[in-house]
């Protein structure tokens, strides 16, 4: 009868579930913080953006200050196509290194997996052979001592 080792059991499970588990949740939440720092900061730049045309436009005293201000909308548009574009980039180089990683994490798990099912099937190679041996010698021993008697 085989003993099973509790220890080894533990280890791999520890190894083959929570350990990568614990790694993708990892790899979320730094995804998730990224994201979200990225969003916060384009809604400043834009909040800050329009509170500074809104204080332009509190200064509009005549025809010529609307002329100035109307001016500086097309330059204010232009910076904020800009920037939206550049977030977007950013956002999308967050997604594809998310990505990336998340696919890495998956080829070192199964990778792991494949090494562990390999081991194991060693170890029950090695633990059936030691059986088979056992019950054939205690056959022989048998039949030597039926033989005997």
């Amino acid at each position: 009868m085989q003993n099973f080792d509790t220890k080894q059991i533990t280890g791999q499970f520890e190894s083959m579930f929570f350990a990568p588990a614990r790694a993708y949740a990892e790899l979320s939440v730094d995804y998730t913080e990224k994201l979200i720092n990225a969003q916060l900061d384009a809604g400043k730049a834009y909040s800050d953006t329009s509170l500074a045309q809104l204080r332009n436009l509190m200064n509009v005293k005549d025809a010529e200050g609307l002329r100035e201000y109307m001016e500086g909308q097309q330059q204010v548009a232009k910076d904020l196509t800009e920037r939206l574009k550049g977030d977007a980039e950013k956002v999308v180089a967050l997604q594809q290194d998310f990505v990336k990683d998340s696919q890495k994490l998956t080829e070192e798990n199964v990778k792991q997996s494949q090494k562990l099912a390999e081991e194991n099937v060693k170890k029950t190679q090695k633990a059936a052979e030691s059986n088979a041996k056992q019950a054939t010698d205690s056959t022989e021993t048998s039949a030597k001592t039926a033989k005997s008697a």
